[in-house]
């Protein structure tokens, strides 16, 4: 590469040729030499291809049984990736994390191409770490006990707001200072939290300990300081729509949407059968559901043995995930319109039959922790 004429160019040709390249193959380029990263990662070639769509991905978290493996087995080179599936090229890729400084980091979460991980501070307490893959730089968030990394689930807003939930309380961390810790307040614990916007929807179990009864309950950013702040979303034209769904659990869905995902019940009786599974979709604005999509018979046939099944995407995109299950299915409303376009996800890294977890991740250049 030293006597390539490509030196010999001027910087700004040579980042006027590179921006024409998809972010994809810029990724890649910046992979074949030390001067392609150099030119590739300068704040003038950032600067460039700052307005460049991101890379819409679907990163997957490492199972407990990883977790647990490699802690007990320390010796082993555990080589933490972050592993990502591109639904546009069908390709599974990955980026290193051997830039973070701790031994087994944990993925939980993604927002403005930014991915938030668990990890080992310096003297082994747990720590949030916000990090670009693509850049590699990283920045701790002030630390925290491990309870919270073992039992909190993490939601990160699109102002970089970080919201860590449990049962009995909520911490919350608005980009500067301290964690502000809040009672959560609420008659169950959160089940699949999610952030939309400036709110939080959780669904909550109100039922008996014989009969669930799953309810939706929202609560603005602003109003958890009060501990008072969650409000019970309901209307008398939803009727039983909680009552069809086995096991629900949210989802984020496009703009002010959101997605709720369950078993559809064959009927009301505790022991009900499903007969697939089914996607509602409710407007926010209208506070009126519709139905998004329902799994065709034939996929769902390998997750009806299967008790339990992983739910994870965001907005276009849900992945379902199960035991004894090889690959992954995607439910892809930007595929086709109207219901969506379901389809196999093959080649899944690990060893296909463990229970995967996941998020959004949209890949960009130019954002540092």
């Amino acid at each position: 590469m030293d006597a390539s004429p490509l030196h010999y160019l001027p910087q700004d040709t040579l980042h006027h040729i590179f921006s024409n390249l998809p972010l994809r193959q810029i990724i890649i380029c910046r992979s074949v030499c030390k001067f392609f990263n150099q030119t590739l990662t300068s704040s003038s070639f950032l600067t460039l291809i700052s307005t460049r769509s991101p890379l819409r991905l679907i990163a997957l978290r490492p199972s407990h049984h990883h977790h647990h493996y490699l802690h007990h087995h320390r010796h082993v080179s555990s080589h933490p990736f972050l592993n990502v599936y591109d639904p546009n090229l069908n390709q599974w890729m990955k980026f290193s994390l051997d830039f973070l400084p701790c031994k087994i980091p944990i993925p939980v979460a993604s927002s403005l191409g930014l991915v938030y991980i668990w990890a080992d501070s310096p003297d082994s307490s747990k720590s949030l770490v916000v990090c670009n893959p693509l850049t590699r730089e990283f920045q701790y968030l002030p630390q925290l006990g491990s309870a919270w990394s073992r039992h909190g689930t993490v939601l990160v807003g699109s102002n970089r707001r970080v919201l860590v939930l449990t049962e009995l309380a909520a911490l919350y961390f608005s980009g500067s200072g301290s964690w502000l810790n809040f009672s959560s307040n609420l008659p169950s614990k959160p089940r699949s939290p999610i952030l939309v916007s400036d709110s939080v929807f959780a669904l909550c179990d109100v039922g008996s300990p014989w009969r669930s009864q799953w309810k939706l309950f929202s609560c603005k950013l602003a109003e958890l300081e009060k501990s008072q702040g969650w409000n019970r979303l309901e209307k008398h034209e939803w009727g039983d729509v909680f009552d069809i769904l086995k096991r629900p659990r949210l989802i984020q869905g496009m703009k002010n949407k959101i997605l709720m995902v369950g078993g559809l019940k064959s009927s009301f009786s505790l022991t009900a059968s499903c007969t697939t599974i089914l996607i509602l979709r409710l407007d926010l604005d209208t506070l009126e559901w519709d139905e998004a999509g329902r799994m065709p018979l034939e996929m769902f046939k390998s997750f009806q043995d299967s008790s339990k099944f992983k739910v994870f995407g965001g907005e276009d995109r849900v992945c379902f995930s199960a035991r004894r299950v090889k690959g992954l299915v995607m439910w892809d409303c930007v595929a086709q319109a109207g219901k969506g376009e379901w389809k196999w996800i093959d080649g899944v890294p690990g060893n296909g039959d463990g229970l995967c977890r996941g998020f959004v991740f949209e890949a960009k250049l130019n954002v540092a922790p």
